[in-house]
């Protein structure tokens, strides 16, 4: 789990119970208020507690969590993720310029609840934190191996947990295109086996990652692993076909033709379309063969 920046331990500890309340102060939006819903049904989970939805009443609050202003529309590389958390045993405040930091002070909170012996509790500290990378990412491979969407959410769960804030995902290789295009349909149509993402739960997917502080960048190989997209569309390639969806792993001799323009028109297109799919300021292309 990743250690704070600084954080200074102080005497005695807060305890939660069944009268733990939260509430938000400061700017406010849909996000922050789901935050905390989250937030709650984990500290449920790990005690076992039933604790009232949070609130905006902050005189009675065990826990006041501070916003100064909203985040990007669209979460950028080097946002400010810094959150200050103080901890004593009569209450809790956390206070962040903005959402992304509140994401990540809720998850400290989460990880110093200890048992002790009057029952669960947070150790009274005081936190100034920072990420020291500003990219924290992982990678799941979609396009070699399938992966069913509520399990792509629930390792954007976990990332939550451990204050990751890239989700780079891998849609498109030899051994399957797992992206809808609405512009070029064999794309997915054929070069899939039917295991392949639809625009719509593509957005979701990025709602999801969004509430959570995590930016979607998209991955899709070129001009090599690249073979499932000559099933539909066997113009681009630098070779003879026929071409099937590769079962195996390996390097494979496949690859686009670099020196014939419709090669160039057709990724235009198709880039355009993902770009507008997928809003990061990054796209990924790998260069590969």
């Amino acid at each position: 789990m990743p250690l704070p920046a600084k954080a200074d331990p102080a005497e005695g500890s807060l305890k939660i119970d069944g009268s733990f309340r939260v509430s938000f102060v400061g700017y406010r939006e849909p996000r922050l208020e789901r935050a905390g819903q989250r937030f709650l049904h984990q500290v449920r989970r790990q005690t076992g507690i039933v604790l009232l939805p949070a609130g905006t009443n902050s005189g009675a609050a065990t826990l006041e969590i501070k916003t100064d202003h909203e985040s990007k529309v669209i979460q950028e590389l080097g946002e400010d993720e810094s959150y200050w958390l103080d901890v004593t045993p009569g209450g809790a405040k956390l206070h962040a310029a903005n959402p992304l930091g509140v994401f990540r002070g809720l998850q400290t909170v989460l990880q110093l609840i200890a048992i002790s012996p009057d029952g669960f509790s947070v150790p009274a500290v005081h936190i100034e934190d920072r990420p020291r990378f500003p990219w924290r990412g992982l990678m799941i491979d979609s396009g070699r191996h399938f992966i069913p969407l509520d399990v792509i959410k629930r390792n954007l769960d976990g990332m939550e947990a451990v204050k990751m804030n890239v989700f780079h995902w891998h849609l498109s290789d030899n051994q399957g295109f797992r992206t809808e295009s609405r512009k070029f349909p064999k794309l997915h149509e054929q070069g899939s086996d039917g295991l392949y993402y639809t625009q719509d739960e593509i957005r979701d997917v990025i709602e999801h990652a969004r509430d959570r502080g995590i930016r979607v960048v998209p991955e899709f190989d070129m001009p090599g692993h690249s073979t499932a997209w000559f099933v539909g569309h066997p113009e681009l390639a630098s070779g003879g076909g026929p071409y099937t969806v590769e079962r195996k792993w390996g390097v494979f001799d496949p690859a686009m033709d670099p020196h014939d323009e419709k090669t160039y028109k057709f990724l235009n297109e198709f880039i355009g379309e993902m770009a507008r799919l997928f809003p990061d300021q990054f796209f990924t292309s790998v260069v590969t063969k």
